[in-house]
Formats: structure tokens, C-alpha cells, sequence
């Protein structure tokens, strides 16, 4: 494993360890919940919206390292962000996950740590996990009341 490999996946296991916005979000104005059924991963993520942006993202559940590391760096990403930034965002982290590689995607395609989701790509079952957290916020931001599968 090369340096730039073992410090994305520190970045995971730090984001993992102590995820950022994580808990329930009392006020949110908009929540959907998210669930995995090949590894058990459940999230919620809950949202306040001020018109158009997301003023507050928190989400809590259970789940892997990789679903965990993946909605604690989306939260991050998209927090202060209008619906059209994060849909947006959404369709290149979903490219970046199932590309075989980077050809074609230049890095500033991706904000923040979600570089750090590479490894991901090169383990198809674990794309799921990885993608659990930004299906549900989507939900969310669409105000859908059934749960999200990644089936």
C-alpha cells in the first residue's frame, strides 16, 4: 500500500471513530431513512433546509466503517450547499464510485475528504455501503416517507 492509500484510509478511520453530525436533528424539516439489506446498514439522515440550502445535516444508524465514514464525510460535503450543488455532487460521487479508475474525472470533481472513498471502487458489494448514506439523503431532499434500499 502506497503513503497516499494508508492516509485515505486513516481519513476513513478517523471519519469512522468520530463522525462528524452525527445524532438525531430534532428540527429537521426533512428526514428519510436508508437501509442495506446485504450487511445491515441502517441510517437516518435528517435535514433543516432554509429555502433552498441545507442549513443542518445530522444523520445517526448503524452500520459498517465504510457506510459511516461515507455519511460522515457527506455531511460535511454538503452541509451549506443548495439542492442543485448537492444532486450534482451526488451524480460525480456515484461516477467516482463505479469508474474503474480516474481517467476522465479530474480531482476537483470532488470536494473534501470524499477522495478518500476511492479503495471502495475496487470492492462492488461495498459501493452499496458507501452509496447508502447519499440514496437517503436524496430522499430527504425529495421529502420521500418510504425507506431507501440499496437492493
Amino acid at each position: 500500500m502506497d503513503e497516499l492509500e494508508e492516509l485515505y484510509q486513516e481519513i476513513l478511520f478517523e471519519h469512522c471513530r468520530n463522525p462528524r453530525n452525527f445524532g438525531e436533528l430534532p428540527e429537521a424539516s426533512h428526514r428519510a431513512l436508508g437501509y442495506n439489506p446485504l450487511c445491515g446498514d441502517r441510517i437516518e439522515v435528517g435535514l433543516r433546509m432554509e429555502g433552498n440550502r441545507i442549513q443542518q445535516i445530522r444523520f445517526r444508524g448503524e452500520g459498517c466503517a465504510i457506510s459511516f465514514a461515507s455519511a460522515s464525510v457527506m455531511t460535511e460535503t454538503v452541509q451549506g450547499k443548495t439542492v442543485a450543488e448537492v444532486l450534482q455532487l451526488l451524480e460525480r460521487f456515484q461516477k467516482f464510485l463505479t469508474s474503474p479508475d480516474d481517467s476522465g474525472l479530474p480531482r476537483d470533481v470532488l470536494e473534501g475528504d470524499l477522495w478518500t472513498l476511492q479503495g471502495v471502487r475496487h470492492f462492488p458489494a461495498r459501493i452499496k455501503c458507501a452509496t447508502l448514506p447519499w440514496h437517503t439523503l436524496r430522499a430527504a431532499l425529495e421529502n420521500r416517507s418510504e425507506p431507501v434500499s440499496t437492493e
